[in-house]
């Protein structure tokens, strides 16, 4: 009798202590769920702490299509969240269309796009939304996938169309963008270091298609485009119907006859004059003639009689006088960094070249050396090259200092310096020891031995 009391209590107290667990159990998964709900995600205090991190910046209208990912991290982002805003970018076709669109990149807060929303320049919404307001809806994150280049094979980017470059798997956007740039260089893209510069082609991109490129590694020395040539607006002329002429017996008129304005009829003399030494010898020195396109030259070629006899002799005018493109300029005594306007295009340049020289001239401060006229925006290869050999310069005006006390503005407004101006600034303000800077800018070699030319 005792027995069976004592196995009916422990068998109360077992079932009382099972319903206890259940009980227990139940609790502390309620409670564990409430918490975790409350609490913030990983990566919601990854992006707190990292704005958090990030010192205030004063803000000023700024295009988000042309930050790189150090500017997105100056303007409070961290660096996995700059990444994050390049690659999400280059998803919706490598540019920013609306404000709208900027928004919905996720590692960009509520709080963070209010502070950066009145400065963005950008529309509030895409300008076609309205109309293809269907084709949005349908549209889903999970899709967002960077296109693949597909590279048939070794190949020339100047025989490239629109369809073409859709087929490597450009948007049609870029690569109308890349026919653009392409018909700016004068139709060719010369060199792989030229197609390099077009800024629709990312780094990424660039380094899967550069063993593909038949292209030259860089731009051949007196083949590069000479755009301006081909843009002179000529003006009214009377053209005479083309028959047989010897270009070194052509004057002004003549070369008018056959054309062409009166401020391409000048350069054409200064250059047979004064770069070819009074004659045109061979086709190709004709050819070379920056504003002689090679459609005109195509034109004119079959007329063209070149007659050693004639080397020397001075051109007839049509009233039987002679006449000659006269140089008023010794130019051997002339100074790079003194030259004028004038004496730029009674050289042979036209004129939008001579004001492009003398605009990045002005720019850098004056030439530390006369291979710099080369970068001049536009100037002819051939005829800069012939200005460098003949003329002095004199670099004793040329500003120059260290990288601890070159002013602020100089160092951002210089061509060499603009680029790594904000880091020299910080950098000098703990370091002294000017290679300790060079160290820690990390600039390439060609630019440094560039930057070097005005530091003392």
């Amino acid at each position: 009798m005792k027995s069976k009391l004592q196995f009916s209590v422990a068998k109360k107290t077992f079932f009382a202590l099972i319903l206890l667990g259940i009980i227990l159990t139940g609790g502390f998964l309620l409670f564990s769920n409430s918490t975790t709900d409350s609490r913030p995600s990983p990566t919601d205090l990854q992006f707190a702490e990292a704005e958090s991190a990030v010192p205030s910046v004063q803000l000023t209208d700024f295009d988000p299509n042309d930050l790189d990912a150090e500017q997105w991290m100056s303007l409070g982002f961290s660096e996995k969240q700059a990444a994050t805003i390049l690659k999400y970018r280059d998803v919706v076709g490598g540019a920013f269309t609306s404000k709208q669109q900027f928004k919905k990149c996720y590692a960009v807060s509520e709080e963070k796009f209010s502070a950066l929303e009145p400065y963005l320049m950008l529309p509030e919404t895409h300008p076609a939304a309205t109309k293809q307001r269907s084709s949005y809806t349908v549209f889903r994150p999970a899709t967002f996938a960077k296109k693949e280049l597909r590279i048939p094979g070794r190949f020339n980017p100047d025989t490239y169309g629109q369809q073409d470059w859709e087929s490597l798997g450009f948007s049609a956007k870029q690569a109308a963008a890349i026919l653009k740039y392409r018909s700016y260089l004068g139709g060719s893209f010369i060199s792989k270091e030229k197609f390099r510069e077009c800024f629709i082609i990312s780094s990424e991109n660039y380094e899967k298609l550069e063993p593909y490129l038949v292209l030259p590694e860089r731009t051949p020395e007196g083949q590069e485009k000479r755009m301006i040539g081909h843009q002179l607006p000529a003006k009214a002329v009377t053209k005479a119907p083309l028959q047989n002429f010897d270009p070194n017996l052509l004057d002004l008129d003549g070369w008018k006859s056959l054309g062409f304005s009166e401020k391409q009829a000048n350069v054409i003399l200064n250059y047979r004059e004064r770069i070819l030494k009074g004659n045109f010898r061979t086709l190709d020195e004709i050819k070379n003639c920056f504003v002689i396109s090679e459609k005109k030259f195509e034109e004119l070629r079959p007329y063209i009689q070149l007659n050693p006899e004639n080397f020397g002799r001075k051109a007839a005018t049509t009233t039987g006088k002679t006449q000659t493109a006269q140089l008023k300029t010794d130019f051997s005594k002339v100074d790079l960094n003194e030259i004028t306007f004038d004496q730029l295009t009674e050289f042979g340049f036209d004129e939008r070249a001579a004001r492009n020289f003398l605009g990045f001239r002005k720019k850098l401060g004056g030439f530390a050396h006369a291979n710099q006229i080369f970068e001049s925006y536009d100037i002819d290869r051939i005829l800069a090259e012939k200005l460098a050999a003949t003329t002095m310069l004199n670099m004793s005006k040329v500003e120059k200092y260290t990288l601890t006390d070159a002013p602020e503005s100089w160092l951002k407004t210089h061509p060499y310096f603009r680029y790594s101006a904000d880091k020299i600034i910080y950098y000098r303000l703990s370091n002294t020891d000017e290679k300790k800077i060079w160290k820690l800018i990390k600039v390439k070699p060609e630019y440094e031995q560039k930057m070097r030319l005005y530091l003392k």
